[in-house]
């Protein structure tokens, strides 16, 4: 099929110059894989550390710029790109595969986020004065070149969500976008880069391992601000230890929904578990993954949401009419039908539900319907892993302590969630919830986009919940008399 193109495809930017490379791969339409979105550059090492170096150099005389006007950049580029978020949707949808819905606020977030930090940075950056015998200011100062490396799943809000406080803290970025779906965030940042001076902006595409071992291994670096799997994070940290970069990491996911006895399983209810397990069909790390519910409540919630299931439309995304669009690439897609598979071979049940858009065109795209998994234990591959796809467990318990103890069963701690009318409960369950973030009758993000809880055990490192994360990228230190 014929596509059309957006003008960074293909290239990387380094100093402020949007170079054509000779190694290039495809990116594919999910939907459509028989469709070429546009191209990806194959970065060498040697353009990585060209990279590098530009950003270094920028720093010298960015790291000491005016914060005022740091602001004012990121505003008036706030505000190109707000111009061009229509126009930019169906490009992030075509190598993304989110519904048409989900794309456009992924979009309008990457503004939110550029004006709401550029504003927030204009009071962070103030001192803080403490005079108990002693005056004595907490003041920061900008950390030095940032490496921004983001995943497919939710590359545009993920990117920017780090990409936008590092640049305000006054720190150049070099960006490793996936090379799933790099486009739309290339299109988005070459807008931004133009408002900046030239090298404080660098984006390299290509291997994952490569790039990523070199961006963690140079000194020159000082930040890693990684968002993808638990695996990969470990191993950041290994290879950054030895310049004892700062990581900031948001890994990966298991979280789990606790339906109490007394919840209200009303239609809001339900519509509000159904997105917060398919949203993006389930590719996003803090997605529910398995629920408890109570074991009088069981048969009345899988009947309902089931139900709700029953009126997913899935299809390709640019069609306004579908709300779960396809898995995003092949390897998720087969991991997914592998878990389904496998778990299809004992005793559990599963049930699919759903509406096929196109069944004509069904098999061209990475698409699955969502399904509901019932009769599993607590130690089953199903409820363990991250599926990262539209497949939910959901098991029954009989006492909060036995829920509590399940729903920490985790190597991961990010988010979770609890549904139950009694808000002093939820309050009392949540300080024993092994989570970064609980939700009451709920599981969705935060509206205020400058609040951010990465999570515990194996689901994040680093810590930083009200500014937006301009913290992470700068240093305190103190100046007293």
């Amino acid at each position: 099929m014929i596509a059309t193109y957006p003008e960074t495809s293909g290239k990387c930017l380094i100093n402020g110059e949007w170079r054509s490379v000779d190694k290039k791969a495809n990116v594919i339409n999910p939907a459509h894989t028989d469709e070429v979105v546009g191209e990806v550059a194959l970065c060498s090492n040697e353009l990585v550390n060209e990279a590098i170096e530009s950003a270094t150099q920028a720093f010298k005389k960015w790291s000491r710029s005016d914060i005022n006007d740091r602001s004012i950049r990121m505003k008036k580029a706030a505000d190109e790109l707000a111009q061009i978020v229509e126009e930019s949707v169906s490009l992030y949808v075509r190598e993304n595969g989110k519904a048409l819905v989900e794309a456009k606020k992924d979009l309008l977030r990457c503004v939110d986020v550029m004006r709401g930090s550029a504003e927030e940075l204009l009071e962070w950056w103030k001192p803080e004065e403490y005079t108990d015998g002693q005056k004595v200011q907490i003041r920061r100062r900008p950390r030095g070149v940032a490496a921004v490396i983001t995943p497919w799943n939710s590359p545009m809000i993920l990117t920017f969500k780090r990409v936008v406080p590092a640049i305000l803290a006054g720190n150049p970025v070099v960006v490793k976008p996936a090379t799933n779906c790099p486009l739309t965030i290339m299109k988005f940042l070459k807008v931004v880069a133009a408002y900046f001076p030239e090298g404080v902006i660098n984006v390299v595409t290509g291997s994952g391992r490569e790039i990523g071992d070199q961006l963690c291994t140079d000194s020159r670096v000082r930040t890693i601000a990684f968002v993808g799997g638990t695996e990969t994070g470990k191993d950041i940290m290994k290879k950054s230890s030895g310049s004892l970069q700062k990581v900031f990491m948001e890994l990966g996911g298991n979280d789990p929904a606790i339906v109490l006895e007394d919840a209200n399983l009303d239609k809001e209810t339900i519509e509000r578990l159904k997105g917060g397990i398919l949203r993006a069909a389930g590719q996003v790390c803090s997605a529910i993954k398995r629920i408890y519910v109570h074991e009088s409540r069981h048969d009345e919630l899988v009947g309902k949401l089931t139900k709700a299931f029953e009126r997913v439309v899935v299809g390709d995304g640019i069609q306004p009419d579908v709300t779960m669009g396809p898995l995003n690439n092949e390897s998720q897609f087969n991991y997914v039908n592998g878990l389904l598979e496998r778990i299809s071979q004992t005793d559990a049940t599963v049930v699919t539900a759903g509406i096929q858009l196109d069944p004509e065109t069904w098999e061209q795209g990475y698409y699955m319907l969502p399904s509901i998994v019932t009769g599993v234990q607590q130690d089953s591959e199903i409820v363990q892993a991250e599926q990262f796809g539209p497949v939910i467990p959901i098991l029954s318990f009989s006492t909060i302590d036995e829920a509590v103890e399940m729903a920490n069963d985790s190597q991961f701690g990010l988010r979770a969630s609890i549904w139950t009318l009694d808000e002093e409960k939820a309050v009392e369950m949540a300080d024993r919830l092994e989570a970064g973030a609980v939700f009451h009758n709920n599981h969705t993000v935060f509206k205020d986009l400058r609040l951010d809880f990465p999570g515990l055990k194996e689901s994040g490192v680093s810590r930083e919940t009200r500014h937006g994360s301009l913290e992470l990228f700068a240093d305190s230190y103190g100046f007293a008399d």
